[in-house]
């Protein structure tokens, strides 16, 4: 599990088939390797990889066929030069942004940024190669002042069109300088995770839960009436 508060930039390099040498790099390097552990999950562009090996600088993970196919891990050359890295949240840390689980739902399109007084607003949309794999597992959780991690980080979903094929996020200074995404150019893709909490949600009203003792199940009538839409 992760916040989705960055904590250090970093490199990919092909070791070969699946294996992946992650390089940290930068002043913030030492928040990613001072505790490091084989068996640890990093966080890399938002996706959960398992460190199995440590260097000097970094770590070398595997990262699977499905990873490969959903991530910009497999389409480096349409994603930013470097990585957002994130070590594990402890028991006991703060959560400074939303539950994170580093399983990326697909691949999204960065379509314009624009900078203001305060922040740069972001637009993304489905990438071409991935429309069709963003109207089932993105679209439907893409909600105004809902959360949404992009390569990772952990954001605010300032505005969206009804249908979900497009968003905005505005990001500060701060995790605009401190991330990839400033390094994102029109056009580029980024891994997209949806809030785990709605993905919940839905799963519980699509099944119509029924108690043992025959009490109706959790329903839109019954999240309304208890305060909750």
């Amino acid at each position: 599990m992760f916040t989705g508060l960055i904590q250090a930039l970093g490199k990919i390099r092909s070791l070969g088939g699946d294996r992946l040498e992650v390089s940290c790099t930068g002043d913030t390097s030492e928040l990613i390797l001072q505790d490091l552990a084989v068996g640890d999950s990093v966080a890399v562009d938002g996706i959960c990889l398992t460190v199995e090996n440590i260097l000097v600088n970094g770590f070398v993970a595997t990262a699977s066929d499905e990873t490969l196919h959903r991530t910009t891990i497999g389409q480096q050359h349409q994603a930013a030069p470097y990585v957002n890295l994130e070590t594990s949240v402890r028991v006991g840390s703060k959560l400074g942004g939303h539950f994170v689980t580093g399983h990326i739902d697909g691949i999204g399109c960065l379509k314009e940024s624009v900078q203001t007084p305060n922040s740069w607003e972001m637009y993304f949309t489905a990438a071409t190669s991935f429309s069709q794999l963003w109207e089932r597992q993105i679209a439907r959780y893409i909600v105004p002042k809902g959360s949404i991690a992009v390569n990772g980080v952990s954001l605010t979903i300032a505005d969206c069109d009804p249908q979900g094929s497009w968003f905005k996020v505005a990001v500060i200074p701060h995790s605009h300088t401190q991330t990839n995404l400033s390094q994102l150019q029109p056009g580029n893709w980024v891994n997209l995770e949806s809030d785990i909490l709605g993905k919940y949600v839905e799963k519980l009203l699509g099944h119509q839960l029924l108690s043992s003792e025959g009490i109706e199940g959790i329903s839109p009538a019954f999240l309304a009436e208890n305060g909750y839409l």
